[in-house]
């Protein structure tokens, strides 16, 4: 097992995490506390995050993809074991700069609001301190654009068989095909919506924490 303490400026994140291990060199971590803890044993990260952290797969996916993984909510008495926040990101574009994602990412820095500058899919599971599962469409307007405008939201969840428990191993999938996405948690379709025009589907995957800690295992893009 490899143990990091991401910590510093974004660039200095991405230097530390290629250089340990390859189990990480195609992750990139926008990180707000500079505090996260990774432990990486094969494919498991066991992932602390002690503000808000996104955790980008650095390869930008194309055309009819599916995403899928498992991961757990640790509850263990931790500082940060808190059970809340299971979020994603997909499809993800910065309009201001479309051919490089991360021009912006030390400015992005794992805060919240600088996320409604991205063109993307986005599923909170569990948010609100466990109390909404909801699946929004983001529009890449300002920082400060009030949420339904910026991000409406498509559809929500908030019975209990849609929000977390401790000690589950969910399985998400995500799928993306020439008109569609859909998002699968433990086989069930919690989420679909139809693209408004072609390559809509396009764009990076990035796991998004709060406050919280996770072990995340088996993750794989198929084509």
């Amino acid at each position: 097992m490899i143990r990091l303490f991401v910590t510093g400026v974004f660039v200095w994140t991405v230097q530390l995490l290629m250089a340990q291990t390859i189990t990480l060199k195609n992750w990139i971590a926008e990180d707000h506390s500079g505090q996260m803890q990774i432990d990486v044993s094969k494919d498991t990260l066991e992932i602390v995050s002690p503000q808000g952290v996104t955790l980008w797969y650095n390869h930008k996916l194309t055309g009819n993809y599916e995403i899928s993984y498992q991961v757990q909510m640790v509850m263990e008495g931790g500082v940060y074991d808190r059970l809340s926040d299971l979020n994603c990101f997909w499809a993800a574009n910065d309009p201001l700069y479309p051919d490089d994602f991360f021009a912006r990412g030390c400015w992005r820095n794992g805060i919240f609001q600088h996320y409604k500058t991205l063109n993307l899919f986005y599923v909170g599971y569990g948010g609100n301190h466990n109390s909404t599962t909801r699946f929004r469409r983001y529009y890449g307007t300002g920082a400060d654009s009030e949420d339904d405008i910026a991000r409406p939201i498509i559809k929500e969840y908030t019975d209990s068989e849609h929000l977390l428990k401790p000690a589950h191993y969910y399985q998400i999938r995500i799928v993306v095909k020439e008109d569609y996405t859909a998002f699968y948690v433990d086989g069930e379709l919690l989420f679909r919506t139809s693209f408004r025009q072609a390559g809509e589907g396009d764009g990076y995957f990035g796991l998004r924490l709060l406050t919280n800690h996770i072990i995340f295992s088996g993750f794989r893009i198929s084509r």
